[in-house]
Formats: structure tokens, C-alpha cells, sequence
């Protein structure tokens, strides 16, 4: 039986909905990206807020099946199409991705996403306290990936891909990777997976 492709409503600089688009394609599931025009407001009106009453992208329908937020949006992914590795059932192992899952919404979010959105949107936030924000978070993920090649464990799992997207870009909210050899070599064993697919780069803070 055919798998009917999945739309993805997204922003192709939202790190948020490119986490989405990286697991459906690390999944080989078809899909159908649908642009939402931010700059708009496309978000803001009743048709989208009919599919996400908070205004965000992304969006998945699959198949009538509608769902909003980036990390709901993976675990659904990874419980209906993945193999056991996306979101082990283990409770230790699970617990230790939601951890990251929570460190997405969290820490990564108030630092380096949001750092990004400094240089990449013009968004109003101190650029110096987001930015050490994102270093404090930056050393614990560098010693956290000591000795092992993912944030949970020897393979990949959604709390990689909820990690990945900000990380990669995080020079873009003139936040360095230089010092963080560790983190650089898994940002490059997810880039190394089958299907990868880049989120686009902007020519902004460290990337300029």
C-alpha cells in the first residue's frame, strides 16, 4: 500500500518545522511541504490557527491526522514509522530522550535558537545574554557527548533531531561551535545519516 504523502506546513528557516522535514526524510516518509509565509502573518490567520491555535509552524496533516509542536510532531513520527532505536521504549533510554526533548524546548530554545533570531528576524532580545546563554548550554552538551556518539546512547533518536537543527546554526546567532570539538562531530554523524537534508543557511552573524 502507497503511502500518501505528508503535508508539512513550514518556514524554511524555522529550526522548529526543519526538524520535522529531517525526520521525514531520515524515515523515507513522502511528504508535501506547504510554505507559510511568516513575514505575513500566514500563521495568524483562522485557516492555520484552525490547525495550530498557537500561530506556530510547524503543522503536520497526515492524512487527516493533524498535529502541531515540533517534538509532539517527532515522537508521533517515531512511535507510527520508526524502528525502536527513534524512541526507545527502555525506561531509562526514554526518559533520557524526553530529557533532551525538554532541553529542546528549554535551554536551546532561550540560547541558541534565539540567538539566531536576533541576527536572522531582528527579534528584540539582548543579543549578550542570550548568547552566554547559549555557551552555558553549549558545555554541558559538549561534556555530555563525551565518549558516546549521540545525546542518548550509540545511535540516533528524536532527541538528536529536536537538538540538531539550532546547534548547526547556532553561528548564526554569532554563537561559535570552535570550542566544542565533541558536539561538532555529532553535528557531522547526523549530517553522515541516510537522507539527511540541510536546513537552509543564512548570511548572518558568524556565517556572514
Amino acid at each position: 500500500m502507497t503511502q500518501n504523502a505528508i503535508k508539512l506546513f513550514h518556514h524554511p528557516l524555522s529550526g522548529h518545522a526543519h526538524r520535522v522535514e529531517l525526520m521525514l526524510s531520515l524515515l523515507g516518509l513522502p511528504s508535501k511541504l506547504v510554505f507559510v509565509d511568516l513575514a505575513t502573518g500566514a500563521h495568524k490567520q483562522p485557516e492555520f490557527l484552525a490547525m495550530n491555535p498557537f500561530g506556530q509552524v510547524p503543522v503536520i496533516d497526515d492524512n487527516g491526522t493533524v498535529l502541531a509542536d515540533s517534538n509532539a510532531i517527532l515522537v508521533y513520527l517515531a512511535l507510527k514509522y520508526g524502528d525502536a532505536g527513534w524512541l526507545p521504549s527502555d525506561a531509562t533510554a526514554a526518559a533520557g530522550v524526553q530529557r533532551w526533548l525538554s532541553v529542546a524546548a528549554g535551554p536551546l530554545a532561550a540560547g541558541p535558537a534565539r540567538a539566531r533570531l536576533i541576527s536572522v528576524f531582528g527579534a528584540p532580545y539582548n543579543a549578550e545574554e542570550v548568547i552566554a546563554n547559549a555557551h552555558a548550554l553549549l558545555q554541558v552538551i559538549e561534556v555530555e557527548l563525551q565518549g558516546r556518539q549521540f545525546l542518548v546512547g550509540e545511535q540516533p533518536s528524536i532527541a538528536d533531531i529536536a537538538c540538531y537543527s539550532y546547534i548547526a546554526h547556532a553561528p548564526e546567532g554569532n554563537v561559535s561551535l570552535a570550542d566544542y570539538p565533541a558536539i561538532r562531530a555529532w553535528l557531522a554523524r547526523i549530517e553522515a545519516l541516510p537522507r539527511f537534508v540541510p536546513m537552509p543557511r543564512t548570511a548572518a552573524g558568524l556565517q556572514a
